[in-house]
């Protein structure tokens, strides 16, 4: 049943504890997620060390638009619309590269890395054109935080900051496990298509009830000790920072080990490189409390998700067909540690990998499983007995319950309901 064919009230789709399946299969949900979700909040697009030399190119998207993330000539940073402004032909079909113009193979139409239109074949058949008035499109608002770039198509709102909020603490976090404060994205995107909605993607980057059970193949032959991370007795956190960010929060596991570098299995006397560059910038005190507690396992509404070690950015390209793009973090001024995030990343989400396969297997089984009944309720309330406030005012719970979900939820119904 077509629900936007009722006028869809959410309050009877989205309860406290449960949600419709509806919302995971209806083409008209997602018509209208595009409108007041993709199309009006900030969203992630890239990182400014993908294009750090002027005229660097990328190709990305936002929801459903094709997007030039581009540096112009001046340094400056542009979100363009990947469509020439004469006749709608995709300008740019290359992933990445440096191009100090962009020319349409349909008519000529010649474009500069800042979006202006500098040219186009046989002029004498416009004259008295306006250039300035046909230029690309671009995203109206363009932002960064700590070298992640986010967009806007709406014209006014809240800003980067306020968006983000408390979960901009994390990637601060993120930025010191860096000895020179700075990610990099450079090692390249592996793609991980998967017949199911975004929001089951985006629910389960911070769910962590479910890996004891899905990645218990995995978790066998490792020797980290992660299983433990998330089981009964584990003292890590959910936390919901509001406007739909989440966070299994390890820290308390890792604080518990008391060892530099166990989030990432390793201890400092494999990686001596790195760590004489981070007591070098932070001081031993400072840098052994960070090598501690490692990097965030955090998700950005509405597709940014830090997964440790990685980097995963959800792209919706219909009701039930998504992409992940995943990379291995990059951290500035540690290349022995990079070496082995690579490595690590493609040995867990690489085309042999395990992890990634186990969770993309669960995606299109629950995409299926929602198609059995429409009256049928998605329950997610797990821990809402014992979730409370943090000292900083945020919800939390235990490691296995669904706060993350739930207040995924209600934000996502408060971006639904505004006119």
């Amino acid at each position: 049943m077509n629900m936007l064919a009722r006028s869809p009230e959410w309050g009877d789709l989205i309860r406290r504890d449960r949600v419709r399946g509806g919302l995971y299969r209806d083409p008209a949900i997602f018509q209208i997620e595009l409108e007041r979700i993709w199309y009006r909040t900030w969203v992630y697009v890239g990182h400014e060390s993908e294009i750090s030399k002027p005229h660097d190119f990328v190709r990305k998207s936002i929801g459903l638009q094709p997007i030039l993330m581009t540096r112009g000539q001046d340094g400056r940073i542009h979100l363009l619309l990947n469509r020439c402004t004469h006749r709608g032909n995709q300008l740019c079909a290359k992933e990445h590269g440096n191009a100090v113009n962009f020319t349409c193979p349909f008519h000529a139409w010649n474009f500069a890395s800042d979006g202006r239109l500098v040219g186009y074949a046989f002029p004498d058949g416009y004259q008295g054109l306006n250039r300035e008035a046909h230029g690309l499109g671009r995203v109206p608002r363009v932002a960064s935080y700590k070298g992640f770039i986010f967009g806007s198509f709406a014209a006014d709102g809240p800003s980067l900051e306020e968006h983000l909020g408390g979960a901009a603490e994390t990637l601060d976090r993120l930025a010191m496990t860096s000895p020179e404060g700075e990610i990099e994205i450079t090692a390249g995107f592996l793609k991980h298509r998967v017949r199911a909605n975004w929001k089951f993607i985006l629910e389960n980057e911070t769910d962590g009830y479910h890996p004891a059970f899905v990645h218990s193949s995995i978790f066998a032959v490792a020797d980290s000790g992660i299983g433990n991370l998330y089981g009964a007795k584990s003292t890590a956190l959910t936390r919901d920072y509001g406007n739909g960010h989440t966070e299994l929060d390890l820290r308390p596991e890792f604080r518990k080990r008391d060892a530099p570098l166990s989030w990432f299995g390793t201890t400092i006397e494999r990686l001596p490189d790195y760590a004489a560059r981070m007591n070098s910038a932070y001081g031993e005190a400072k840098a052994r409390q960070i090598m501690i507690d490692g990097t965030p396992h955090v998700m950005i509404f509405p597709n940014l998700f830090i997964a440790e070690i990685q980097m995963f950015v959800i792209e919706p390209l219909g009701v039930e067909d998504s992409v992940q793009h995943v990379t291995a973090l990059q951290f500035k001024g540690a290349p022995d540690l990079n070496r082995r995030m690579r490595q690590q990343t493609m040995g867990s989400v690489g085309p042999a990998g395990l992890l990634l396969a186990d969770d993309s297997e669960m995606y299109e089984r629950t995409q299926r499983g929602v198609h059995a009944s429409d009256t049928d309720w998605i329950y997610l309330g797990r821990g809402e007995h014992r979730e409370r406030r943090d000292g900083d005012g945020f919800m939390v719970g235990h490691a296995t319950d669904e706060v993350p979900s739930r207040g995924m939820w209600r934000h996502y119904r408060a971006l639904m309901e505004q006119a």
